[in-house]
């Protein structure tokens, strides 16, 4: 008689996104923090869970650092250029929509809560992935 062997699963993790999660973004030089001025009055271990609706620059999701698209107009007139010969412009996040891939039978405030394997695209094609969900972490 076959036995039939249990694998473990493969899928994504899908943890739950907190303010202080860690960001990143393919053209930016540093992680930044994901940030959130007033709580949606949900929290995970006593941390403010974020939804889809967290992206706001400026608010939400600070500077990467420097930027090194060559889509940014910023980094094509920009005089700043790394030892590799790359050019680079301080980061502002252009962000026009929410996070792709929220958990959408779970609402935060009306909007799909924020799961670890939400992926953002900023305007200048950068793509911004959430490195830490931040549960554990200090802020």
């Amino acid at each position: 008689m076959d036995h039939a062997q249990v694998q473990p699963g493969s899928g994504a993790k899908k943890s739950y996104v907190v303010a202080g999660a860690i960001l990143s973004c393919s053209y930016g030089t540093q992680p930044t923090r994901l940030k959130r001025p007033f709580s949606h009055g949900v929290y995970v271990k006593n941390k403010a869970q974020m939804n889809i609706g967290d992206y706001l620059p400026g608010t939400n999701i600070k500077s990467f650092g420097n930027c090194s698209s060559p889509l940014n107009p910023a980094v094509q007139a920009s005089q700043i250029v790394d030892i590799y010969g790359v050019k680079k412009a301080p980061c502002i996040p252009v962000l026009t929509q929410p996070w792709l891939n929220g958990k959408s039978d779970v609402l935060i405030e009306g909007q799909p809560a924020l799961t670890h394997n939400c992926t953002h695209q900023c305007l200048y094609a950068g793509n911004i992935r959430i490195e830490d969900d931040g549960q554990e972490l200090d802020f």
